[in-house]
């Protein structure tokens, strides 16, 4: 598959770095929605998030069946916000998910930490209010 890659802005990585937890979107092949609020989110490179499986059921289940993510990035410390879409594959071994792993049982011992959401960044938007709001940016 041939896609641009994005490449986020400093104020859009400032403002990543900042948040404590992210809602993150999905849907299941019918369009079913799904949101939640993930603490372990993890802005890898200008193009990868990695998002930790601890306690997933639906969101799990809705990219099995249709791997693309939203993710919404604000907080009251960011300048703006923004909502970034990307497409997921889920990895349960390896060396990606054995760093993840050891990144969130550092931080939560007990952290289940079974799964990794590898998501591609296709596309950001701007949901900063104002004629622009949901203006694409990437």
């Amino acid at each position: 598959m041939v896609r641009n890659m994005a490449a986020l802005t400093e104020e859009m990585k400032t403002a990543f770095a900042t948040i404590k937890a992210f809602p993150v979107a999905t849907a299941s092949k019918d369009g079913w929605p799904n949101v939640v609020p993930i603490g372990f989110v993890e802005l890898v490179d200008d193009e990868t998030i990695w998002i930790a499986d601890n306690f997933m059921k639906k969101t799990l289940a809705n990219v099995q069946e249709n791997p693309k993510v939203s993710v919404y990035v604000w907080g009251p410390e960011t300048k703006g916000c923004f909502q970034i879409k990307g497409d997921v594959e889920l990895k349960t071994s390896g060396p990606e998910f054995e760093k993840m792993q050891e990144t969130v049982r550092s931080k939560m011992a007990q952290a289940p930490a079974k799964g990794l959401l590898i998501v591609k960044i296709r596309e950001v938007y701007t949901c900063t209010p104002g004629a622009n709001a949901g203006a694409r940016l990437l």
